[in-house]
């Protein structure tokens, strides 16, 4: 029997489906917690564990840097979120109203500044961490072990920098 390779269109159609059936369930599951996405983006991040690629995470997403005692000027915290860096000032005011993350001096330069998590901030992260690892097992739980750890393994494959392997 011929194999027929499924038409890449329908594959990009069913990914951005997934993708925004996980949006919205992450926005409504953050909700609770008073947080946007980039917000919590933004804590994950401080903490030493922006999600994405190409960044060291252990078992079930959790993050083997950070614990909350990160620090990052503006700049870089827009960079780790890929967005401007005005927009990533919005988030920390906004982070910082909520009292989760405070700004501090730069200890190697005095002019400059550090944003950082509030223990609250540390708290609050790894409060919607830990329910996000419910909810997530929740919803991958219809596929069997071995398929989540193909999907993963393809999913890194399509979010790798450099050219697609032969």
């Amino acid at each position: 029997m011929p194999y027929d390779a499924p038409d890449p269109a329908r594959l990009g159609d069913l990914l951005h489906a997934v993708f925004r059936r996980l949006r919205r369930r992450w926005a409504e599951q953050l909700a609770p917690f008073g947080l946007t996405p980039h917000q919590f983006r933004a804590l994950d991040a401080l903490a030493g564990c922006p999600g994405g690629t190409g960044h060291r995470h252990g078992p079930a997403g959790t993050c083997r840097l950070g614990g909350g005692s990160g620090s990052l000027r503006v700049k870089d915290l827009a960079d780790a979120l890929r967005i401007a860096p005005r927009s990533a000032t919005e988030v920390v005011d906004l982070l910082e109203r909520k009292g989760l993350v405070e700004r501090v001096p730069d200890p190697s330069d005095r002019r400059a500044t550090l944003v950082a998590l509030t223990p609250r901030g540390a708290a609050l992260r790894e409060q919607v961490r830990e329910d996000r690892r419910r909810e997530s097992d929740e919803y991958f739980s219809r596929l069997e072990p071995v398929d989540r750890v193909e999907l993963e393994r393809l999913l890194r494959l399509l979010t790798a920098d450099g050219p697609a392997p032969d």
